[in-house]
């Protein structure tokens, strides 16, 4: 079973939390400095927030697939309606390696379609000082992700 996925940039962490937990009845999960994700049941979504974009706002949307079989299917179903796409073989983003599979809506909005293989302990692949501006979201048809 699949589940939605939303990523939504925020100003203020703390206060998002607060709201968020309040909103869903449950604190989230996974806490960090930048960074807080709800596995929720009811509903069924995987809802994460983060304090690294430039501007607030939605991030990202998508879909999260139990197994690398369900990955491939709705990769398949996009390779078929002819919609571009950029595959990512074990990534790392937002405290997590995965395999993904980029596109974009027809308003430019991204979705990711991914199957988390494990949890790591830096929001990318090598945590600078500073941290990454938004998620990690590539350029759709680019040779490099988004740093």
């Amino acid at each position: 079973m699949s589940r939605l996925h939303v990523h939504i940039a925020v100003d203020d962490l703390d206060q998002n939390i607060r709201f968020y937990s309040a909103l869903f009845g449950t604190q989230p999960g996974v806490v960090k400095d930048d960074y807080a994700k709800w596995d929720l049941a009811d509903p069924a979504v995987n809802f994460a927030i983060s304090a690294r974009a430039r501007n607030a706002g939605l991030d990202h949307v998508g879909i999260q697939a139990d197994s690398t079989e369900e990955l491939k299917a709705l990769q398949a179903r996009l390779d078929a309606a002819g919609i571009a796409g950029r595959e990512q073989s074990g990534t790392a983003c937002c405290y997590a390696r995965s395999d993904k599979y980029w596109s974009l809506d027809p308003q430019g909005i991204a979705w990711e379609a991914f199957h988390t293989l494990e949890s790591i302990p830096t929001f990318n692949e090598s945590e600078a000082e500073t941290p990454a501006q938004g998620c990690c979201v590539p350029e759709i048809g680019a040779s490099s992700c988004c740093a």
